[in-house]
């Protein structure tokens, strides 16, 4: 879940105190462990599931809890908790973290536009990022073979889209089978003609309500997220406490690993199947490492070894010694995690269980929206509707397409399979293969961005993935029990996102094969070979360098342009944040009487885009901030390589204190606006108007050109901001292969016009927006 609000998320960790520590541990149990901690509720019940012939014996049930005490120490205690959250980017976590890391050491980045200045922000240096002497022989042919071959940086991407697609499909699983298993606890109260009729209405209705509350945020009721937890925690502990004292001091031995060989010595094919049932108890796990960005380390790690872990070791215990005592009950084992509660105490755990199984599904939805937006940043999903619920905690995030896309297949889930064995299934394959994703690029990130032996990263593959191969072969065989689901939705999703990657890759390949030359703009002369009207023209391109055909297209069909012409690119740099202070490269299309400037507004795959009206006022402000400093002396140039244009980095005005600050009204007078000398008396306006005022450091010297060309960009912003946007037909061109026709013509033109306009042009009035239609020949 997204806390960023409440949460320190800067990406400068500073020493916490252990007050802070312990607090962020203490909010940590409701946001990330709340899928992990209702594990209990259905893994026992899945396990048995029909694929163990019950015996006299305790040899399975122990040899369960033995495979259940294994699975929770080696994978969420030894990989995530001690090495994997080691790997974060800058703070943050997931699967994209990892792919982030890898692009930024190997060059293996997806995007298109990216910049060798990108590589100078200070968020893409701060992981450490080692020379190539300090690689080992094996790191440096690894990176070098990344970076020749296209077919295996494609490969690197697919894997992480197929990583990313699970998330997704346990954004489906996990609130069915959590909410389905907390109401199957009425099985024990009613009969059971009754309860058929009443468990799938009342989990569908539990999980509309659920999704029905995600457009108010989950800020609101937040703050009862890690109490929940707690009780529900202390609540299945203290019952595991209960039933080995109780029932069976000695269920302790089935610890000994021993029992695991025992255990699939006796049921052979039946207990290898059952491993897909048992492997349930870490479904929740990955949260750890994806919501790293908004903890820290430390108290995840405090939060999981001292509350989390102790407590689902004795849940899991206890529903081992009461079924090692009624192991010849055959509905003790279909009926799972209630039975072992006391018959007094049943109704106040269900009703916690179901609060319980509510919130880890709030988490795991939530995490789904924000997983989507970082695809979305990096240009591997369409664009979406992405509404902010708080003002104050900006990374609370509502997608209402992806919602109620949701909210439909998981209703679809809950009311076509109605028990939790093919639910179990279903997810226990979503999970374990995310584990395999994050193995196999944990294992890259040991060689590339650790700079470690090539054999540590062998044994840490081999190790984590021989285990966690056992438990995705034990899911797949289940494939027609409902471990095809999240295969099928994986493949949907993973299909839309590879379909508008390599579209929206191909459009950008075309724009730079088609760009203009500098050549035919210094033809054209200052004016442009046109009339130049008041105003800011603010030409939307995805183009980093050069001049963009839309351009050329308008000035050659339209007699008239603006006097002030800004190329604007809104790109992503693959780091979770930029700094405020480096938000821009700003720089100058052809010679200064042109008046034609470049702005590249750059944003981590983690940040918040601003509202309109506060970026419009940061972008003319950075492109007066760039034309005051343009001196040698003053400016940091940085060199693109492809058309000699000279970029400045430039920050938000509330970033850069001692730069040019713009202040807007509507009895300002404009001759107040250049500096603070030279005040003339302006005659009275016919009628009132909004004035612009930049206002000018006191210390700043600047001179009369200088000054002429503020003026020039003040009145052109008092007139107004005309945005020019491109409207692309895009078309794959006369000869391309048929998989080309369709993935182009109807898979990327569907997608591109069902999707979302750039996000700064949601809110712009109509009036002020002009659409070129150009058509592009992939």
């Amino acid at each position: 879940m997204d806390l960023e609000g409440a949460i320190p998320t800067s990406p400068i960790k500073k020493k916490e105190s252990w007050k802070t520590v312990l607090s962020l541990a203490y909010q940590s149990l409701g946001v990330v462990y709340g899928d992990l901690s209702t594990s209990p509720l259905y893994v026992y019940k899945s396990a048995f599931a029909e694929d163990i012939q019950h015996s006299d014996t305790n040899e399975e049930i122990f040899g369960v809890l033995s495979f259940v005490f294994w699975t929770l120490t080696l994978m969420p205690l030894l990989k995530y908790v001690f090495i994997v959250l080691k790997a974060d980017d800058n703070g943050e976590g997931g699967t994209f973290a990892l792919y982030s890391l890898l692009c930024r050491h190997a060059r293996v980045c997806s995007l298109p536009n990216c910049q060798l200045a990108d590589e100078e922000l200070s968020e893409y240096k701060k992981d450490g990022m080692a020379s190539n002497n300090n690689r080992s022989f094996w790191g440096s042919s690894l990176k070098s073979t990344l970076e020749k071959h296209k077919i295996l940086q494609r490969l690197l991407l697919v894997l992480a889209l197929i990583g990313t697609c699970m998330v997704i499909g346990d954004g489906v699983l996990t609130p069915a089978i959590s909410v389905f298993s907390a109401v199957s606890g009425l099985e024990l109260s009613m009969s059971k003609e009754q309860h058929r009729y009443v468990e799938v209405p009342a989990a569908c209705a539990i999980l509309i309500f659920l999704f029905a509350l995600q457009h108010y945020g989950t800020h609101r009721v937040g703050f009862l997220f890690a109490p929940v937890v707690i009780t529900w925690l202390l609540c299945i502990s203290a019952i595991g406490v209960y039933n080995i004292f109780y029932w069976n001091p000695k269920v302790y031995q089935a610890l000994s690993p021993f029992y695991m060989y025992k255990f699939l010595k006796k049921t052979q094919k039946g207990g290898w199947m059952s491993l897909g049932g048992i492997l349930l108890c870490i479904t929740g796990s990955e949260a750890m490492f994806a919501d790293l960005g908004h903890f820290s380390q430390l108290s995840i790690k405090i939060a999981f070894t001292f509350v989390v872990y102790p407590s689902l070791i004795l849940a899991y215990m206890g529903q081992a010694a009461y079924l090692s005592k009624h192991h010849i009950l055959e509905t003790d084992y279909r009926i799972g995690f209630y039975v072992s509660v006391p018959e007094k105490i049943r109704w106040p755990v269900l009703v916690i269980a179901i609060f319980a199984a509510v919130v880890g599904s709030q988490a795991i939805i939530t995490g789904t929206f924000s997983i989507i937006k970082q695809c979305s940043a990096l240009g591997c999903f369409p664009r979406v509707k992405i509404i902010h619920t708080s003002s104050k905690m900006h990374g609370q995030i509502y997608i209402p397409e992806i919602n109620w896309t949701l909210m439909l297949l998981c209703l679809a889930v809950t009311v076509g399979f109605r028990d939790t064995k093919r639910m179990g299934n279903a997810s226990g394959l979503a999970v374990i293969t995310v584990m395999l994703v994050t193995t196999c690029l944990m294992s890259l990130v040991i060689v590339l961005c650790w700079h470690k032996s090539v054999f540590l990263a062998i044994l840490f593959i081999f190790f984590f993935g021989s285990i966690e191969a056992l438990y995705f072969s034990a899911s797949l065989i289940k494939f027609l029990e409902g471990a095809w689901v999240p295969i099928a939705l994986a493949l949907i999703f993973s299909a839309i996102m590879y379909v508008w990657h390599y579209g929206t890759l191909k459009k950008y390949e075309f724009d730079v094969q088609n760009k203009v030359s500098i050549n035919w703009l210094l033809a054209l002369g200052p004016t442009l070979g046109i009339v130049r009207v008041r105003g800011i023209g603010l030409i939307h391109t995805e183009l980093v360098s050069g001049i963009p055909a839309i351009f050329s297209h308008f000035v050659t069909n339209l007699p008239a342009f603006h006097q002030v012409v800004v190329f604007l690119c809104i790109k992503s740099v693959p780091v979770p944040h930029v700094s405020p202070k480096e938000r821009f490269l700003v720089g100058r299309v052809g010679p200064k009487e042109y008046r034609l400037y470049r702005c590249i507004a750059r944003y981590g795959y983690r940040d918040v885009h601003k509202d309109d009206l506060e970026f419009e006022k940061d972008l003319i402000c950075s492109i007066a901030e760039f034309i005051r400093s343009e001196r040698p002396e003053c400016s940091i140039p940085i060199l693109d390589s492809e058309n000699d244009e000279r970029m400045t980095v430039i920050g938000t005005s509330s970033s850069n204190l001692e730069g040019i600050r713009m202040h807007e009204d509507g009895d300002v007078d404009s001759s107040e606006i250049v500096g603070t000398s030279e005040p003339r008396v302006a005659k009275s306006p016919e009628k009132v108007r909004k004035r612009v005022r930049f206002i000018v450091p006191e210390s700043s010297q600047i001179d009369n050109g200088v000054k002429e060309e503020l003026r020039e960009l003040m009145e052109a912003r008092e007139a107004g901001m005309a945005f020019i946007l491109g409207h692309s037909y895009v078309r794959a061109k006369k000869g391309s292969s048929l998989i080309k026709k369709i993935v182009i013509n109807l898979g990327y033109d569907f997608l591109r016009r069902n999707s979302r306009g750039p996000t700064y042009a949601l809110s712009i009035a109509h009036a002020s927006t002009l659409e070129v239609g150009m058509v592009y020949q992939v």
